[in-house]
């Protein structure tokens, strides 16, 4: 096995283990969990990730590639009104944690909206593929862009975090996806 093989993995395994650490532990978990974790040595994470900050910008970027692949998956699927919808609703049930995260590295000085921009034109694409093929099947409203689907899962995800009563966490987002169908 070259070292290069060796590098990659073990940059695979850390990213792997801090996602989990950070899911159930939240931002401030310690990185020698996440080595622990990884079954690594520290030395190697901050070999990949010289800095905690560079580690959850790290996770935040695989998340976000993660969205996007999500998204394409789904784009590839029959029942394109159903994908869509399925896309919104898993997005939003997964913001809290991914909000944390956005929070941990805003407060670290990380301008996440800056951050990557490749990584977010391919959700952004895939994005656009998916609201496509649900309006061409007439299960969203023609009149909407993959801008406004990113400001309503925003808000979506902003107003469900308030509360942990699931069902009205279904019924808000009943509320958004209906105003997305066609008249």
């Amino acid at each position: 096995m070259s070292p290069r093989a060796d590098a990659l993995r073990n940059r695979a395994k850390v990213l792997t283990a801090a996602d989990e650490v950070f899911l159930e532990q939240g931002t401030t978990a310690s990185t020698e969990e996440v080595a622990r974790r990884a079954g690594v040595g520290v030395g190697t994470v901050f070999r990949h990730f010289p800095t905690k900050e560079a580690l959850l910008e790290a996770v935040y970027l695989e998340r976000l590639r993660q969205v996007g692949a999500d998204a394409a998956e789904l784009a590839a699927g029959d029942d394109a009104g159903a994908a869509f919808h399925e896309f919104f609703e898993r997005l939003v049930g997964q913001s809290g944690p991914k909000q944390a995260l956005t929070e941990a590295l805003a407060a670290a000085g990380v301008d996440v909206a800056a951050t990557d921009s490749p990584v977010r034109q391919e959700v952004r694409e895939s994005l656009a593929t998916l609201l496509e093929r649900a309006q061409q099947a007439g299960k969203v409203r023609e009149d909407v862009g993959v801008d406004e689907v990113i400001a309503l899962l925003i808000g979506a995800s902003q107003a469900t975090r308030w509360t942990t009563d699931v069902s009205m966490r279904g019924r808000t987002l009943n509320v958004i996806l209906d105003g997305l169908r066609p008249h």
